[in-house]
């Protein structure tokens, strides 16, 4: 039966469950939470050594790389040298030329003017340059990282390089220390150096170094020198236009320079003015009232006249002897004035009445006393047209005025001047050369041969000794641009020469062998009279040819000018020389010599435009016998006194000789007995 009896509260309550036994529990339940905290330490301890190593890694990769660049690009960068010496840095001296004589020619080198500081300036003066250069330079370092960025979206968006961000102490550093070349090896360096300046010097000492050694153009370094150069004033006294002006000039300092074009330089300063109102260093009215202030420029430089090519070569070597950082010089040159005018002179007139009927438009004329001083030196027709050195920087063939090397080789390995060769077509290989005026003369001597300069036995001579042979004397005796092994079109002068290592070639053959080197500075020393270097004749004669051999190339050159193609040259002393045509009457030349001078002229056309049919016969020859006429003027007549008498001919003959002897007398009566024959050409190559 049912129990239906509720419960009261007698009735016991029910059993409570049994608790689970032990056995019923989940295995280790009470070591799970350390097991998960040991392996989160495992985790993290991984984590913290893979980012020491990483951080190791970069560390090592920086430093290996960081030594890469240093040893690559910094290991050699310049030093700093005292504070002081930084203003005198690679100072170019000023320097006072004199003729040989001791007459004063010109003075030349840098201006510079006083050293400035900017608390002597108006303050608009260095916010000019601030603003031209680098408007942030008292906010940024030496390196302008903001400038940097900015420069490289500027470059990016324009898809070339349109600004630069080198800050103004880069700018100092790379004008002090380092070369303009634009690689990455000089970049790295000047952000070096300019580091290093901002080490040492205050941002006022960097702008003070940076304006008064800035090159502004017309032969001016610093600001000073510019204001006087340019406005005949002190810095201190600039305008706010003229400051602008200025301002324009350190960043193309040739080309805008204000006497070259000043129109340039104006319109850059209007730039620069607008960045100052943009900066708010001047007003609005300041800068259109120096807008219309047009500023008055001085009288620049001083005419150096017919001096101008020689001061140009001189001032280079000079610098190279006397060294970086020389004190201001005294040059004493070689130069003969009166020869130097008597040159000029003879060059203009001859090209002003026979340049436009010859079509020649330049000319030049290099002249050697007998010890190798440079006595004359014409670079051209007029220097302040035109300051390029014809005489020494051109280099143009010489066509047959090279013949002469060619010859004394082969009279190096042999050959005397009675041997024959017959003038006939020839061919090397692809190379057939031809006679002046085409025609063949059949068998002549050498010595007739040079006299008449026959291309094609000359092109013999050649291919019997080697263009080796040829280019090997050819270096003894002075003439470095020819290859070690030229071809054999070097036998009619096809190689470029330039003027002065030509005629300083011939003047081994004026001294019987003796090889001497040009030189045109005599003495260099300090304006206080202190001697720093001085031309001293060589020790030992430097014998690069033999006297005998010599002696006959002389006597066959001699014949050039009394007998051949260089008679107009004749003046009634004992000279020699040999005239020369290029191809195509591109260059004309006659380079000859007596016992005291040896002289060379080359008559053209810059652009290489053919003459017309302008040899070396003709206006090299005439201008060279009028100025050796006035250069022997007051010299005795004398002859060459090393010269041997005609050698004994102690070998044998050349074999052929008696079988071309015979065939040019059967050439010689077939011609006359040939009616209405005519008449050899006159030579005049």
């Amino acid at each position: 039966m049912t129990d239906s009896t509720p419960p009261t509260d007698e009735t016991p309550p029910p059993e409570a469950p049994a608790a689970p036994s032990p056995a019923a529990e989940p295995p280790l339940r009470l070591e799970a939470k350390p097991a998960k905290r040991r392996g989160m330490w495992r985790v993290w301890a991984w984590l913290f050594v893979g980012l020491v190593a990483a951080i190791l890694l970069t560390v090592m990769a920086a430093a290996g790389g960081a030594y890469v660049v240093w040893d690559k690009y910094l290991k050699d960068t310049p030093q700093l040298p005292p504070r002081e010496a930084l203003f005198a840095l690679n100072r170019a001296p000023a320097i006072r030329f004199e003729d040989r004589y001791g007459q004063v020619i010109a003075t030349r080198g840098p201006r510079y003017g006083r050293r400035v500081t900017v608390d002597e300036l108006p303050p608009y003066v260095a916010q000019a340059f601030l603003a031209a250069e680098d408007r942030r330079f008292y906010q940024h370092g030496a390196i302008d990282v903001q400038g940097v960025f900015r420069a490289a979206w500027i470059n990016w968006r324009a898809g070339r390089t349109v600004q630069g961000a080198s800050t103004l102490t880069q700018q100092l550093a790379k004008g002090l220390f380092l070369s303009p070349d634009r690689v990455i090896k000089r970049k790295l360096q000047e952000m070096l150096l300019a580091h290093r300046l901002e080490q040492v010097l205050t941002k006022d000492e960097i702008l003070e170094i940076y304006l008064n050694r800035i090159y502004f153009g017309a032969g001016t370094y610093g600001l000073d020198g510019a204001a006087q150069t340019y406005f005949g004033k002190s810095a201190s006294q600039l305008t706010l236009s003229e400051a602008a002006l200025l301002a324009s000039l350190p960043k193309a300092p040739t080309r805008l320079a204000l006497n070259r074009d000043l129109e340039r330089a104006l319109a850059r300063s209007r730039l620069i003015l607008a960045n100052m109102r943009a900066e708010g260093w001047i007003t609005d009215r300041e800068e259109r009232d120096a807008l219309a202030d047009r500023p008055a420029l001085s009288p620049i430089g001083q005419d150096e006249g017919d001096f101008g090519w020689v001061l140009d070569y001189a001032t280079g070597e000079a610098v190279k002897i006397a060294g970086p950082n020389a004190p201001d010089l005294v040059v004493r040159l070689t130069i003969d004035p009166l020869l130097q005018r008597e040159a000029a002179q003879t060059i203009r007139e001859t090209i002003a009445v026979d340049g436009p009927t010859s079509g020649a438009s330049q000319a030049a004329l290099l002249s050697l006393s007998s010890d190798g001083a440079i006595r004359a030196m014409i670079g051209g027709t007029d220097y302040v047209e035109s300051p390029f050195n014809r005489a020494v920087q051109a280099r143009r063939q010489p066509g047959s005025t090279f013949k002469p090397f060619v010859y004394a080789t082969a009279v190096e390995h042999g050959v005397l001047p009675t041997d024959i060769r017959v003038d006939e077509p020839v061919k090397f290989g692809d190379w057939a050369p031809e006679n002046y005026g085409g025609g063949y003369r059949g068998p002549m001597s050498v010595e007739q041969a040079l006299i008449a300069s026959t291309n094609t036995i000359a092109a013999q001579l050649g291919h019997e000794v080697g263009g080796a042979a040829i280019g090997e004397l050819a270096r003894r005796f002075g003439i470095t641009s020819l290859p070690e092994t030229p071809d054999l079109s070097v036998a009619l002068g096809s190689y470029e020469v330039n003027l002065l290592q030509l005629t300083s070639g011939f003047q081994v053959l004026q001294l019987g062998g003796i090889r001497l080197e040009p030189y045109l500075i005599q003495s260099i020393g300090t304006q206080g009279g202190q001697e720093i270097w001085a031309h001293q004749p060589p020790e030992a004669e430097r014998r690069v040819y033999d006297i005998g051999h010599a002696s006959i190339m002389v006597r066959m050159m001699e014949k050039v000018v009394t007998e051949g193609t260089a008679r107009r040259a004749e003046f009634g002393r004992p000279a020699a020389g040999k005239t020369g045509t290029s191809q195509n009457w591109r260059d004309a030349w006659f380079v000859g010599f007596t016992p005291d001078y040896v002289t060379g002229v080359w008559v053209g056309n810059d652009d290489e435009r053919p003459m017309n049919k302008v040899v070396g016969g003709d206006l090299p020859a005439g201008i060279w016998r009028r100025f050796m006429v006035a250069a022997h003027a007051s010299l005795a007549v004398s002859d060459f006194p090393w010269l041997l008498a005609d050698p004994l001919v102690e070998s044998k003959p050349d074999p052929r000789n008696g079988f071309y002897e015979g065939l040019a007398a059967e050439l010689g009566r077939a011609a006359a007995e040939r009616e209405g024959a005519d008449a050899p050409a006159e030579p005049v190559n």
